[in-house]
């Protein structure tokens, strides 16, 4: 875990990833997960892993929905001919 570029971003696993946006994600998935795990039956523990599943699912569409890529791919269209 390196921080680059002002301390604005973290590297994880070969890849920048903003400090709030990872906090964020890392904040309402575990928020989710354990609202699910809650709202379950308390003594159905089926239903509590499901719910919490459920839980981390829409924690992560709604992730992928609120924070964006941040990076500007471009693509070379140029071709080498032997």
């Amino acid at each position: 875990m390196i921080l680059n570029q002002k301390n604005k971003y973290l590297e994880l696993w070969g890849d920048l990833v903003g400090i709030k946006d990872l906090l964020q994600a890392i904040l309402l998935s575990g928020g989710l997960t354990m609202v699910g795990y809650f709202v379950a039956p308390s003594g159905d523990t089926t239903r509590q892993l499901f719910y919490g599943l459920g839980g981390a699912v829409s924690a992560m569409v709604i992730n992928t929905v609120m924070i964006k890529p941040k990076r500007d791919l471009k693509k070379n269209n140029t071709q080498e001919v032997e």
